[in-house]
């Protein structure tokens, strides 16, 4: 059995309380008591146990999902699955919630991050493009002790936070191997179609992409990103101006995670069953296109399992444990029509 803190007091030769003041790092215990009640942990192996410690002291965990105020269909899927996880959770002392806010301007999500208060949030996991800002104030949260998850977009070059999400550049080169595969050597152009490229997860997803349809498929050329904004007139336009202009594409790949918009103006505009379409993220939109065969594959990743494994993160970081790592892999789904 583990040592308990009765079994650090006695090998220390202290009381309980004051083994309590040592593990808190509470104010009025000598240097003297320190060394001896630290010495006892060494020898005894004792393991502080911080869950435990919430548990006892009736702690509420406290966690934030911090996304998008734009956002269509998958949006809607994240936002269902954090109330689901508010509800299961709350019977464990945790608390859940989700904020929504703009995530165009970079210095207006950084201002956010730096009013959130250390006294009243643990973790927080964040949806938002890259940028310097962003990334800041990231690691300002980190500094006064919050708990950071970067929440299916992440931000480079930012240590000691944890990624939720699955694995871009490979879900980008799947959608490549796709397409290259469906075309069976049909020569063409690929209109590719993003909600913007700021998006870490956008860029990775593109890189992926390229590097399977131009070292495996040179008869395959990738048109440039066309960027909606989610902006649905500005979609339309871009997208009827492209296929004008473009009579040779034969494929096109929405890379963000909202493609209702997208899709439904390739089809105003051009012949969804002529083309090959893969998309990513399962909504109730493109499951309703797969079944049409109006687009051909969708490449997802579980909402569920997402929101699931940035509070088991949060929590894990929180009682000072390493989370899990096979436990919290976010993994790539292919969905065709056939396994629906």
């Amino acid at each position: 059995m583990r040592p308990t803190t009765k079994d650090l007091a006695e090998a220390a030769g202290v009381s309980l309380a004051t083994v309590d003041r040592v593990l808190n790092d509470r104010a009025n215990v000598s240097k003297k008591t320190y060394r001896l009640v630290n010495e006892a942990i060494e020898k005894i192996g004792f393991f502080k146990n911080p869950a435990a410690v919430n548990l006892a002291r009736n702690k509420t965990y406290r966690f934030r999902f911090v996304l998008p105020t734009a956002g269509d269909q998958y949006l809607q899927e994240l936002l269902q699955r954090v109330e689901e996880a508010k509800d299961a959770l709350q019977s464990d002392l945790t608390a859940v919630e989700a904020v929504r806010i703009p995530i165009g301007d970079p210095h207006s999500v950084a201002k956010y991050l730096s009013a959130i208060d250390a006294n009243t949030m643990d973790g927080v996991a964040i949806m938002a493009p890259e940028s310097p800002q962003v990334r800041d104030a990231m690691a300002r949260l980190l500094e006064r002790g919050i708990k950071v998850v970067q929440f299916l977009s992440g931000q480079e070059k930012l240590e000691n936070t944890d990624f939720v999400g699955i694995d871009n550049f490979a879900a980008g080169a799947t959608a490549g191997k796709i397409i290259g595969r469906f075309l069976r050597g049909e020569a063409g152009r690929i209109m590719v179609v993003a909600e913007t490229m700021m998006a870490q997860d956008s860029i990775e997803r593109r890189l992926g992409f390229d590097s399977i349809i131009n070292s495996q498929f040179p008869h395959l050329k990738s048109l440039p990103s066309l960027e909606t904004y989610g902006d649905e007139k500005r979609a339309r336009t871009i997208i009827q101006r492209t296929l004008e202009n473009n009579v040779d594409i034969t494929a096109a790949y929405v890379l963000s995670a909202e493609a209702r918009v997208p899709i439904a103006a390739i089809g105003q505009n051009g012949d969804l069953a002529r083309l090959t379409v893969v998309v990513h993220e399962r909504t109730p939109f493109t499951e309703d296109a797969l079944r049409k065969e109006q687009i051909d594959a969708i490449i997802a990743q579980d909402p569920g399992h997402a929101v699931r494994s940035a509070l088991r993160i949060m929590r894990a970081r929180t009682d000072l444990r390493e989370p899990l790592a096979s436990q919290e892999k976010i993994r790539i789904e292919v969905l065709l029509k056939e396994n629906l």
